[in-house]
């Protein structure tokens, strides 16, 4: 293995990410892990040089305050505790926080500065080789950032004994399934199985409102087309996923209520024989995409804006109807095509539109139209954690509102979400 690591116990703190990318920063890779991971655990993670206790507001858990094990404390690696048990909290001052974060990662820990993403790259490979073996991998690949640089990865770990399968369940952007095909089974040349479940999909989520019903839905239905495709193959006993590690936070943590839940979050069903590899899941966005560069894949794919493992499921508000589905995919169409033409593609992170499942007064063709509207968002962020709002030019934001109030069928409203997160999420839900 490659790198070092330094990895961080999750004792409540509110700020296990920012320590992690601080330490990373400073070229030393970090993972993040609960409290009550076991020492056989702990120890079987790869070059770790010493445990941060990152204690914090949230030590109480079911009315218990939270430890680690007294064999992880004492497995022989150096231990620093921060805002636990009467351990002083980080300093204040950024300056007074380097000072001891250095100190301890690399005077007391002995660690070398190797993360980066060839590193990674290398060790994910050794690993990933490790847990397969000679056995057969199942990657869902939704055509994302996350799933095409897990595919990536996957080719240039295990090749031949990974198999891909793209599902079209009906809440993809405009021309997303071609693309897939395009990029992986012409260009990439991966074995890549392509699955035709929109009706599948739309009939299980008919008249189904709430997102986190949506989301798990989805998920669900997601694993049981994947059973099936697995049953068709032989030596298949891996599943790949692209999680990351906001998609983690986000979900809920030991020490934290989940924001939002996600698919590819909180394991398999248990009738499932499926065990899983996810090379990603301790990495952030903008990390995802160092990686997918590195390993070849085309701006194209790289930069790509995110998209939710529920599609646009989670953008057509409210119960999903056939028409608004539409509706959200081809607005969604037009103003990718403007921020492309205006410059705005590299600039803003993510922009995307969303059709809440409401009706306002308007007028068409000289009559009252009781019509949809839509959300235009647009954000900026680094590592998914926090964002901000794009200052899109005015006069744009009109174009773009003539454009889809012409040109998409039953929308009458055009509204620009304002909102930073937080307190909004990036997602509409």
């Amino acid at each position: 293995m490659k790198q070092d690591m330094i990895v961080i116990l999750d004792l409540g703190s509110e700020e296990n990410a920012r320590l992690a990318r601080e330490i990373r920063a400073l070229g030393v890779y970090s993972e993040i892990h609960p409290h009550d991971i076991t020492k056989e655990a702990l120890l079987a993670l790869p070059n770790v040089k010493g445990i941060i206790l990152n204690g914090g507001p949230n030590r109480i858990v079911d009315g218990v305050e939270i430890d680690v094990s007294d064999e992880v404390r004492d497995c022989g690696l150096p231990v620093f505790a921060v805002d636990h048990k009467g351990a002083a909290a980080w300093p204040t001052e950024e300056a007074g926080r380097r000072l001891a974060l250095r100190a301890f990662v690399f005077d007391i820990c002995g660690a070398e500065a190797n993360w980066n993403m060839e590193n990674f790259i290398a060790d994910q490979i050794e690993l990933i080789r490790r847990q397969v073996g000679d056995k057969k991998v199942l990657l869902a690949l939704s055509g994302g950032v996350d799933s095409s640089v897990v595919a990536a990865l996957l080719i240039r770990a295990i090749g031949d004994q990974l198999t891909c399968v793209h599902v079209n369940h009906g809440l993809l952007r405009k021309g997303e399934p071609e693309q897939v095909v395009q990029v992986f089974r012409n260009e990439m040349k991966a074995n890549l199985i392509y699955v035709d479940a929109v009706d599948r999909f739309l009939d299980k989520l008919a008249g189904v409102a709430d997102p986190e019903q949506k989301r798990k839905i989805i998920g669900a239905e997601f694993i049981r087309v994947f059973e099936e495709e697995a049953r068709k193959l032989e030596g298949i006993e891996f599943l790949g996923q692209g999680t990351i590690y906001p998609d983690i936070i986000e979900s809920g943590t030991k020490t934290a209520k989940a924001v939002k839940s996600h698919h590819n979050v909180g394991g398999l069903p248990e009738d499932l024989k499926f065990e899983l590899v996810e090379p990603l899941k301790m990495l952030f966005k903008d990390e995802v995409r160092a990686c997918g560069k590195a390993l070849g894949l085309p701006d194209s794919m790289v930069y790509r804006q995110p998209f939710p493992g529920p599609g646009l499921g989670v953008r057509c508000l409210g119960a999903i109807t056939r028409d608004r589905l539409e509706a959200v995919r081809e607005s969604d169409a037009i103003l990718r095509e403007e921020f492309e033409k205006n410059g705005l593609a590299g600039k803003v992170w993510q922009y995307f539109t969303a059709i809440p499942d409401l009706k306002s007064v308007g007028v068409r063709d000289n009559k009252r139209a009781d019509e949809w509207c839509v959300i235009i968002r647009a954000v900026n962020t680094i590592d998914a954690m926090t964002a901000t709002v794009e200052n899109v030019p005015f006069e744009l934001l009109q174009h773009i509102t003539a454009r889809i109030t012409s040109e998409v069928k039953g929308v009458n409203r055009v509204l620009y979400d304002l909102t930073p997160k937080p307190t909004g999420t990036i997602e509409w839900e």
